[in-house]
């Protein structure tokens, strides 16, 4: 059985150490300003943090001074004489109304509603657009777009300048998103962040299911399912939002902080 040895001669690549195997030839400098050599070092992982990093900054960047709004969600699939693509409409524009903007993926079907709706009263329309394999631009009732490449970095920022989410029926991106903020208000990273589904149809089985097999199951306690406000109403949905935001504006009353959007910082603090 082959056994490797200790390396005494070492790499240093900034703080990484490099040892045996694992030392590269040439330098990073090399490689950057060799102009004829290979571009693989532009997907490489310590490369992509900086892309990452840029998405992020980016992000902030445009949506900081955005103002109170809430994310909604939906299928990209959803027609535009479908009801719930009026409904979307319907609930955007009332919201934007009531001195609220409203976040959307950008793309087409619920999305594009919403965005629709918000920019026929006074809110700010945003668009958090994403990579993907197929073509998919921003929609036209955008005022504020951001196309981002990775999906964490995105889902990042419909939660941090949101006030809660209303999910209209939906796909796989669909549940993600409704799934992680399920995930951080139970886990208490968000607080005061209403989740409302829009189609008691369409969400009903999904909520017996958790009541009667995952809670029942012991996996998520009860009060956990109750985190969820299901509706078939524009009017009640915008109800809950807003008793939502009363209840949070107690809260930052007491507890002394300065919430813009998703975001809570104490007072005085960055």
């Amino acid at each position: 059985m082959n056994s490797r040895q200790p390396q005494n001669e070492s790499q240093r690549q900034g703080p990484v150490l490099r040892r045996g195997h694992a030392k590269r030839k040439g330098t990073t400098d090399q490689r950057l300003l060799d102009s004829h050599g290979p571009a693989e070092w532009l997907h490489e992982d310590p490369w992509r943090v900086m892309r990452i990093q840029s998405e992020f900054v980016n992000g902030f960047g445009a949506l900081a001074d955005l103002g109170p709004a809430f994310s909604i969600f939906g299928s990209a699939r959803t027609p535009s004489d479908h009801p719930e693509y009026l409904q979307a409409q319907e609930l955007a524009n009332k919201l934007s109304n009531l001195g609220y903007n409203v976040i959307t993926g950008g793309g087409p079907g619920i999305m594009e509603a919403a965005n629709k709706g918000c920019l026929a009263g006074p809110g700010i329309s945003v668009g958090l657009g994403i990579e993907l394999p197929f073509e998919q631009s921003m929609n036209e009732f955008v005022e504020l777009g951001i196309d981002f490449r990775y999906f964490f970095a995105r889902k990042t920022m419909f939660i941090k300048y949101a006030q809660g989410f209303v999910v209209f029926p939906g796909g796989y991106g669909t549940f993600d998103e409704l799934f992680e903020a399920l995930t951080l208000v139970q886990t208490k990273k968000v607080t005061s962040f209403p989740i409302v589904l829009i189609g008691t149809k369409y969400w009903g089985a999904m909520v017996d299911w958790l009541k009667a097999t995952v809670a029942a199951d012991n996996k998520i306690s009860p009060e956990d399912v109750d985190m969820l406000h299901i509706t078939d109403d524009v009017d009640e949905a915008i109800k809950i939002l807003m008793h939502a935001e009363i209840h949070r504006k107690a809260l930052v009353d007491e507890r002394g902080v300065i919430r813009t959007g998703g975001a809570e910082s104490s007072s005085g603090t960055v």
